[in-house]
């Protein structure tokens, strides 16, 4: 019986911990986006993000990776400025489990169960893209997933996220 609820509870810490990065992307429509070549970090407003060090350093290289496949160079005169912000929740989630029938008398007999308890860290990381020229906000994309402590997985899942989001910049082009 404990046996069962071990596995079990082993398989949902597994599913959840590979659950997927959804995201969801926002721009202005009347941009034309094939302007733009060049970009740079925007360190004021990375600054400000309450986050480790370490975890900025993680996000800044897994971004400068993704834009540098796209064919974006970083530059001090930036066509582009990239920002980023994060936020996180803990959320606790409650799995009934119900055992069956038991057999006897006094506290043996009818229908027996328990539940188990998971926990998990639902991140969020938005990334805006910037016009430098104009100093205007032109896109932004938003991934929402489950972040994990573990030091070793950290740099993977910082980097999936980043991907994520990255991969929907620029836009495609809307059919007229």
């Amino acid at each position: 019986m404990k046996k069962n609820v071990a596995y079990i509870t082993f398989l949902l810490v597994l599913l959840t911990a590979c659950s997927s990065i959804s995201v969801n992307t926002d721009y202005d429509k009347k941009i034309d986006f094939k302007s733009y070549k060049t970009y740079a970090f925007y360190k004021t407003g990375i600054d400000k993000v309450e986050i480790s060090d370490l975890d900025k350093k993680r996000i800044l290289n897994s971004i400068d990776e993704a834009m540098t496949l796209k064919g974006f160079t970083k530059s001090e005169k930036p066509d582009l400025l990239i920002n980023f912000n994060t936020k996180s929740e803990k959320n606790i989630s409650v799995s009934p489990y119900y055992g069956g029938w038991g057999f006897g008398y006094g506290w043996n007999s009818g229908y027996y169960g328990n539940a188990s308890v998971y926990s998990s860290i639902e991140g969020v990381l938005t990334i805006d893209i910037i016009d430098a020229a104009k100093k205007e906000l032109i896109w932004q994309g938003e991934g929402v997933g489950i972040l994990t402590k573990n030091v070793d997985e950290k740099e993977a899942t910082i980097k999936k996220f980043v991907t994520k989001i990255v991969a929907q910049f620029p836009p495609l082009e809307q059919k007229k």
